[in-house]
């Protein structure tokens, strides 16, 4: 990007075309074929210049007072002018003298004088720029003494660089709201589909519709388990000898091999998968790897950080100029297909090597992302990594099912190829990327979200750290997205970065407070011995993940739709027999879900589920009884991150133990009642796995909507504007502890009127219970 300085630049002809001198945010192409009659010597559009004209007052011309900044891109050479708003720009009475100028022309002809901007001055502008685009006087006046210029050339140069950072985020808003309206036209479609069908009226899915099948859990599980004997048949084909990898068992070619090589592995004989070669597949990783890091590393023109919300958002026409071949991987891309790209960078308290291993086994990979991944199975191992201890080079075909806490949005399904790679010392690259052909060969249903390279670029730094930078980019089927969850979903945030490093962040952290040894027993009161600590804990992660799991979208369960009592919320409701898990009470359960919108924040709403002092006013079960703090046990630097047991004076045989969750992105309260007896071995440093327990609780996420203030001010709690929430409820009841009940219609309003009053008593205590 050049940036080119103009001050005391001849005044406009005198005619009606003065006013079309500045006619949009970029530049004219005339203001180019000024620089061009100016006749000066060494204007480049490389290169960086002021252009000063000498006034001559003896024939009656006036100095210029007035400069102006001007920026051309050195990609495509197309200057810009800025334009500015009202405080932005600043006239004097010279614009109105040069209009009636009759010899104005005359002064195109004058001798013009370049200064260049020097690469200190644009490096100390660039700094200012970054912590305040809109500098005061002051501000000004000072820079443009440290650096010697005029303040107005400082002044326009903010101005101007305002204006290109701001052209090129509307170019990418607008492709968004091209996207969004070529999204609503698909969902408008699709309802005009599912209204010429016939629909379920308890759940509302049309019975005859692909548009969003709901694959039973065994149907899900055989299809990953076909695509793990489909990989060892290709590899067992290789190993043999037998047939040539590809070919049926009937064809007449054979394999003239020796039997010498019996000893090694199938895995030394692998050559590829699905029909591609294991050298095409290298080939992609790599490429993906080195894309993974570009990614990573660049700044502007690629990444460009909002004004509104301050996240960075991805250049895509620079994207394409960076990296051309990427478009051409993959089919064919369809109208019905869009892409997300999120980057977030961040600290974990994790060492490498166990950080390296967490991404690598998929049981780990799982458990760290616990809200998130519903499920995650490898498929196959292409190549091992090199040395016995290390994944330099590990190749694998994964499959994971990512999911929000809400059954309201469906999952998102996707194949992808993992490559871990050592980069230099102490930096890795762990990348991900869909490879084609292998969704097709397993579900051509699952091409509806691809894995465009991403990952993250991991840096080993001190005190047992790893500074992580994390891309998200994916594509992804366009399809109808519940209006409550539409912003969230459709403008990345959902499924992008900064919810995948928030959550690596804080479950780092967890596993760092379970460890540690040191903990003051000052802040574990109730709770005497570390043993009694971890054993609480480990019930605490049983309970919570036991309720991600219910929450999500996953075929686990079965939602279907059912009136509320108020008619207000759209209630979901699911039943499953547990037969033989210790951890849960045996019978029949039946699950409940409401997901709403509350014009509170996320951190308030959080605050005021979480307070122990302030339960009564929305557990219905307490029935406004006052709770009393049994223990309470820390697993994060932050308050909300806490495991506490709590007792109910009207329920004297019960406690209840709450697991509260916060991140940068979402937080969430999750509690059971608990027996005292069983909770009372627990604390002592007993087994924890066959207490049983029923988790409920709430889901906090931001409504996607925030943005930063439109005032300026030195106070940090008005610097941030967040939005609304989007709370989601859920219960679970044991009907039944018989394994051959059926679900009764009592049990089902039974649920539905406990839902529907915790969510008056939460809207009454925010004062908004008419119209939410």
């Amino acid at each position: 990007m050049v940036v080119v300085d103009m001050s005391n630049n001849p005044p406009p002809p005198p005619s009606h075309e003065t006013k079309d001198f500045f006619p949009s945010p970029a530049l004219s192409l005339s203001l180019a074929g000024i620089f061009r009659d100016g006749g000066g010597e060494g204007n480049s559009a490389g290169n960086m210049e002021t252009m000063e004209e000498v006034g001559d007052e003896s024939k009656g011309g006036r100095p210029r007072e007035e400069t102006s900044t001007v920026e051309i891109s050195s990609e495509n050479s197309e200057p810009m002018r800025s334009r500015g708003s009202d405080d932005d720009l600043e006239h004097d009475d010279t614009c109105n003298e040069d209009k009636e100028d009759p010899n104005n022309n005359s002064r195109k002809k004058k001798r013009k004088k370049y200064h260049r901007h020097t690469v200190q001055q644009i490096r100390e502008m660039e700094a200012l720029f970054k912590e305040s685009p809109h500098p005061d006087e002051k501000q000004r006046q000072q820079l443009s003494k440290q650096l010697g210029l005029h303040p107005r050339q400082v002044k326009f140069w903010f101005q101007n660089r305002r204006t290109q950072i701001k052209a090129i985020q509307e170019r990418h808003e607008n492709s968004l709201l091209k996207a969004e309206i070529e999204k609503l036209r698909e969902e408008n479609k699709g309802l005009r589909e599912i209204s010429k069908n016939p629909t379920c009226p308890n759940c509302g899915f049309a019975s005859s519709s692909n548009n969003d099948p709901r694959v039973p859990a065994e149907e899900q599980q055989l299809r990953i388990e076909n695509a793990r004997l489909r990989a060892e048949v290709e590899k067992l084909r290789a190993a043999l000898g037998k047939y040539p990898l590809g070919a049926s068992p009937n064809s007449s070619s054979s394999y003239s091999g020796g039997h010498d090589e019996e000893n090694k592995s199938a895995l030394d004989f692998y050559t590829g998968i699905f029909g591609l070669e294991k050298s095409r597949i290298m080939h992609v990783v790599n490429q993906a790897m080195e894309q993974l890091k570009k990614m990573a590393t660049c700044g502007e023109p690629l990444w460009i950080r909002s004004f509104e919300t301050g996240r960075e958002i991805l250049n895509y026409d620079e994207y394409m100029k960076e990296f051309p071949l990427m478009e051409k991987s993959g089919d064919v891309k369809s109208k019905r297909m869009c892409i997300e790209a999120s980057r977030e960078t961040g600290i974990v308290f994790m060492e490498l090597p166990r950080l390296l291993q967490t991404f690598m086994d998929v049981n780990q990979w799982k458990e760290m992302f616990p809200s998130m991944i519903s499920k995650a199975a490898t498929v196959d191992v292409i190549c091992n990594g090199e040395g016995a201890n290390s994944w330099d080079g590990a190749v694998q075909l994964m499959f994971a099912e990512v999911q929000m806490l809400t059954p309201v949005v469906g999952t998102r399904e996707v194949y992808f190829v993992r490559y871990c790679k050592q980069i230099r010392g102490g930096q890795w690259g762990i990348v991900d990327v869909s490879v084609d052909k292998v969704e097709h060969n397993i579900d051509a249903s699952l091409v509806k979200c691809r894995k465009l390279p991403s990952g993250c670029i991991l840096q080993e730094q001190s005190n047992a750290r790893c500074k992580v930078t994390w891309v998200e980019h994916l594509e992804c089927q366009k399809g109808i997205v519940d209006s409550l969850y539409r912003v969230i979903v459709n403008s990345g945030q959902a499924f992008g970065a900064r919810r995948w490093m928030a959550t690596l962040q804080q479950q780092c952290e967890r596993l760092l407070f379970f460890m540690a040894t040191n903990i003051p027993t000052k802040d574990t009161p109730g709770v005497a011995t570390l043993a009694g600590r971890k054993s609480i804990l480990t019930l605490a992660q049983r309970m919570t993940w036991s309720f991600y799991r219910m929450l999500g979208a996953s075929s686990y369960n079965t939602w279907n739709k059912v009136p509320s009592k108020t008619g207000q919320e759209d209630i979901r409701v699911a039943s499953r027999k547990n037969l033989t898990d210790p951890g849960e009470p045996l019978g029949l359960i039946l699950c409940a879900v409401s997901s709403i919108w509350l014009p509170v924040s996320r951190n308030v709403l959080f605050d005021f589920l979480k307070d122990e002092n302030r339960r009564h006013e929305w557990d219905v079960m307490s029935n406004g009884g006052p709770v009393q703090s049994v223990a309470n046990l820390a697993k994060g630097q932050d308050k909300g991150n806490a495991v506490s047991i709590q007792a109910v004076k009207l329920r004297e045989n019960m406690w209840i133990l709450q697991d509260t969750c916060t991140n940068a992105y979402e937080s969430a309260v999750v509690y059971a009642p608990v027996d005292i007896a069983g909770m009372q071995s627990v604390i002592t440093g007993c087994d924890s796995s066959n207490i049983a327990m029923l988790p409920s609780g709430f889901s906090i996420l931001p409504d996607g909507l925030e943005s930063r203030p439109f005032v300026i001010t030195s106070k940090p709690e008005d610097r941030s504007s967040e939005g609304g929430s989007l709370l989601t409820v859920a219960f679970q009841i044991l009907t039944s502890s018989s394994p051959t009940a059926k679900l009764s219609k009592e049990s089902i309003e039974s649920i539905n009127n406990l839902l529907s009053c915790t969510l008056h008593k939460i809207k009454a205590s925010f004062q908004c219970d008419n119209g939410y």
